[in-house]
Parts: structure tokens; sequence; C-alpha cells
């Protein structure tokens, strides 16, 4: 189990950096404006946003959902080919790509924690980083149309669901696992950690969405920009590597103290968008305020509520869903706006950010 769980993270978060590296790229290469790009790009976020409520109405992560939102997935990228030029029709296959996303990675979390465990996670985890900067270095050296991007997406996207069909599988063979408990998410009694979580990822969407057009606009060439990607996910993988003895630390304090790091990346960013050594340096707080805040983000949760299949379903949500929407609509008219106010605005994002997480750890001492 541990080598599928290590391959399905290898190509799903490889799915990922095609999407957030190359794909804003693409959507400019063929002639979409900074607010067109940002529209599109809310429309995966938006689903993940919502349907986490449809399970507290009933609907179950059952096989057959499973393997519908596995199937969604791969129809949705592979439908980019045909709807590549076309707004409306991109935002509805975005839609698709949103619907198999949010279903079946928080599913993958939890059969992960259960069988490795929070300390061992992030060896698991860290194939995922592997995945995404593979795709950076090779990607990069093959982007002469669109297409070429497109074809990486949909083999990702192919393994990715082949392998999530095995480990569930495997799964339901084991033990009949508990898709859905009665025990509900607290969200409005414990709001200032929801807040927290989700102003984290809104500042994350001048990072996800624009970092490459940022930095190439300033003159920054794209190889460069792709080696700062690079350089802030082997960082990344540094950390998940060694993470383990951090996760027998306050879990609330490292989720304060990764936030306030991403307070002073975006700041560096938006002072010095060509300063080639600061920009590295910025880029090595991914360690904290991508792979640590996410590990400890979910091993949190999951220690927090009975319900661990809907906690990483909400955690996907509403942060990387809501937070995501918000953070590609609003960033997408900033950036377009006025490109130097971008990371500016996201370190503010980011200080409410911390400072909801330090009013939250405030109410867990009491």
């Amino acid at each position: 189990m541990p080598t599928l769980l290590s391959l399905f993270y290898f190509f799903y978060f490889g799915i990922v950096g095609i999407y957030v590296i190359f794909m804003p790229k693409v959507l400019s290469m063929v002639g979409y404006s900074g607010s067109e790009i940002g529209i599109i790009f809310a429309a995966a976020p938006l689903v993940r946003f919502l349907l986490p409520f449809a399970f507290t109405k009933g609907l179950k992560l059952n096989k057959t959902n499973f393997n519908l939102a596995l199937l969604a997935m791969v129809i949705s990228t592979s439908s980019f080919y045909l709807t590549l030029e076309n707004f409306y029709a991109l935002f509805f296959s975005n839609i698709g790509l949103g619907v198999g996303m949010s279903l079946i990675l928080p599913y993958i979390e939890v059969v992960a924690l259960d069988v490795v465990g929070k300390e061992r996670y992030g060896k698991i985890r860290l194939f995922g980083s592997i995945g995404f900067i593979l795709v950076a270095l090779v990607l990069v050296e093959f982007l002469s149309s669109p297409d070429v991007a497109l074809h990486f997406l949909t083999s990702f996207t192919l393994f990715s669901a082949i392998l999530a069909f095995y480990i569930a599988k495997i799964v339901e063979k084991k033990e009949k696992r508990e898709t859905k408990s009665d025990a509900q998410i607290p969200l409005l009694h414990h709001w200032k950690l929801w807040l927290g979580l989700t102003l984290m990822q809104v500042s994350f969407g001048a990072f996800y969405n624009f970092f490459t057009l940022y930095e190439t606009s300033y003159g920054v060439s794209l190889d460069m920009t792709i080696n700062l990607w690079v350089f802030g996910v082997v960082v990344e993988i540094i950390m998940l590597y060694f993470q383990g003895r951090f996760m027998k630390y306050n879990l609330v304090f490292l989720l304060q103290l990764t936030t306030f790091s991403t307070v002073i990346r975006w700041y560096l960013l938006y002072l010095y968008p060509q300063n080639l050594p600061i920009l590295f340096f910025s880029q090595s707080l991914h360690a904290l305020n991508f792979a640590l805040f996410y590990s400890v983000a979910i091993t949190y949760l999951y220690q927090l509520y009975a319900n661990r299949v809907l906690a990483q379903q909400f955690f996907s949500g509403i942060t990387f869903g809501l937070g995501g929407l918000v953070g590609a609509l609003s960033f997408g008219y900033i950036y377009e706006f006025d490109k130097e106010l971008t990371f500016l605005v996201a370190s503010f994002v980011a200080l409410l950010a911390f400072i909801s997480l330090y009013f939250w750890g405030k109410t867990t001492k009491d």
C-alpha cells in the first residue's frame, strides 16, 4: 500500500504542477486576459467548496461515487483539447476536473494517515513533490504549444485515476471503511480556525495563478522562473522527509508559525520581484508555508474531528476550494489592475490568517 500511495501522490501532484505552473501561461498564449484566467481557475475551487456540504445532506462517498469522480477527472482533462479556446466550455471543463479532484484526495489522505501515521506521512507525501518538480523540469523544455501541456495533463490524470481506483479497491477488501459518520464539523463554533486556514489559501491565489506571469513580466526568464518553482519544491521535499520530528510539537503553534512565514514570503516578492537571491530565499520558505503547513493542518483536523473523511473534505473544500476561488478571482482582477500590488495584498491576507489562527490558539488554551 505505501508504494501505491507514493505513486498516486507522484501523479496527482504532477497534475497540480502542470495546472498551476503552466496552464496560466498556456491560457495567456491562447489570448485570455488576467481576469479571464482568474475566473477559469476559480471553477475547480468553487466545486471543491460546495461538494463537502452535499455530504452533510446525505451524499455518500461510496464505491460508485468514487469511481464516477475518477471518470469525471479523466473526461474533463481530456475535454481541454476541445474547449481550450472557448471561455465558457473551458470553465465547465474545469468544473468537472474540480469534482474529481475534490473527492479523491481527501479519501486518499485519510487512507495514508491510517496506513503510515503522521510521523511517516511526509515520506509518502514527498513523492507528490517529486512529481511536481519533475513536471516542472521536463515540461519547460517541451512547452512549444498548448497541446504539449495538455498531453502531459491528460497522461498524469489517467495514471492518477488508475492508482486511486486500485487503492480504494484494496481498502475495500481489507476493511469496510466508513466514509460518512454521524459526527458533524462545527464550522461556526470553530470559525477562527477555519477562517485562518481559508485566508492562508486565499493568499496563495496570487502565487499559484500568477507567480509565473508576475516574474516573467518583470524580465525574469521563464527558465529562471521554473527554477524558482523547482527550488521551492526541493526544500518542500526536504521538509516532508524530516518533518516527522516537528509533528511531535504543538500543532496549533506550528500553524501559526508557518502562516507568519507566509506573510514574510509574499512581502519579499512585492519588494524584490527581480532580486534573484531574495527570490530564492522567499521560495525556501515554501518548506514552512506549504509542506509543513499542509501536513500539520490535515493532521490537526484528523485528530480534532471524529468524522475524519468529512474533515478532510472540508479542508479541501473550504480552504483550497473557497480560498482558492476567492484568491483566483480577486488576484486576477488585482493583477490586471496593478500587478505591483499583487503580492502586497497577498501578504496582508496572510497576516489576517495569522491573526485568526493566533486567536484560535488562545481559544484552545481557555
